[in-house]
């Protein structure tokens, strides 16, 4: 099986029911296509570089999958379809870091930190 980091970018109105409906819907398909999603991260809303179908920013959801070529081709079909998305991209990569969070935000992070350096 082949490594998948997965991000979709839902339209900014969507609701945090909306973007969880999404986060499972998409979950199954992968499930359902003999894969298996390892993590599942809501980066929240962010701005956009570039307008995008004429939004400025976007609710972004992470996705680490295990899976086969057609799991991955499956669930960009399903993606291309759907009217809450505004992208979505799969970069295959050889192995998850899945201790690192990179968009938690700063204040959570320096706690980690004061608490390992205090631990030493």
């Amino acid at each position: 099986m082949n490594l998948y980091e997965h991000t979709i970018i839902a339209r900014q109105d969507a609701s945090p029911a909306e973007l969880k409906q999404l986060t499972e819907k998409y979950s199954k398909i992968v499930e359902k296509n003999d894969g298996e999603v390892v993590k599942t991260e809501n980066w929240g809303l962010l701005n956009l570089s570039y307008l995008i179908k004429k939004n400025r920013k976007g609710s972004y959801i992470h996705f680490k999958i295990k899976g086969h070529g057609k799991t991955i081709e499956q669930l960009e079909k399903n993606e291309s379809l759907d009217k809450k998305l505004i992208r979505h991209l799969t970069v295959k990569v050889k192995k998850f870091d899945l201790d690192t969070n990179y968009f938690s935000k700063k204040d959570e992070n320096e706690k980690t930190e004061k608490k390992e350096k205090n631990k030493s």
